[in-house]
């Protein structure tokens, strides 16, 4: 099993040495991911997350000069820390039609970039990408969140043949500027 990850962003991380061929299998469990969101097939994405799953996304501070030469982090918050279980409950509340937030449903694009795999162990591997997601709901009510992120997989009985237990999102906004995030990152 795979140690806890240091806070993202870690950008000089320097990826792992892998195979092209795992590579783009990787790629293509990302990019299959981010279609059954957009295409809101949401039961069939959970099929993806493992019981342990960890959803964790981080505010972004501003930090002055003088702290970050020191190393020093600002503390961080949570806009939403969720296991299994309650990612289960939020597509169940969008099941129900009366997520406000979602009356009309968003139509969202998730678009995923920069895949670099840090660590391989066994069938478990660490990666860290970039991802951008535009979320379109009524007439004036479009957003897009971009940020960075980490995600931890590892092979799995699955659609995608993986199964994704650990991901860790920051925003690259300060100030959030969309009402909610009613939508899956």
């Amino acid at each position: 099993m795979l140690e806890a990850v240091a806070p993202i962003p870690v950008l000089t991380a320097p990826a792992a040495k892998v195979s092209p061929e795992l590579q783009h299998d990787v790629e293509q469990f990302l990019y299959f991911e981010a279609a059954l969101l957009d295409e809101r097939r949401f039961r069939e994405w959970i099929e993806l997350v493992a019981e342990d799953m960890s959803y964790v996304l981080n505010t972004n501070t501003l930090a002055q000069s003088r702290d970050r030469r020191r190393g020093q982090r600002p503390p961080t918050t949570y806009i939403f820390n969720e296991d299994k279980y309650q990612l289960e409950r939020r597509i169940a509340r969008l099941e129900t039609g009366m997520a406000w937030a979602e009356e009309p449903a968003s139509r969202t694009r998730h678009f995923v970039s920069n895949v670099r795999i840090l660590a391989v162990n066994g069938d478990e591997l660490e990666l860290s990408c970039n991802y951008m997601v535009h979320r379109a709901s009524k007439a004036r009510d479009h957003h897009t969140f971009i940020g960075t992120r980490r995600d931890r997989l590892r092979r799995a009985e699955t659609a995608g043949g993986w199964e994704i237990f650990g991901r860790d999102l920051e925003l690259d906004e300060f100030t959030l500027m969309s009402a909610n995030i009613s939508i899956l990152l």
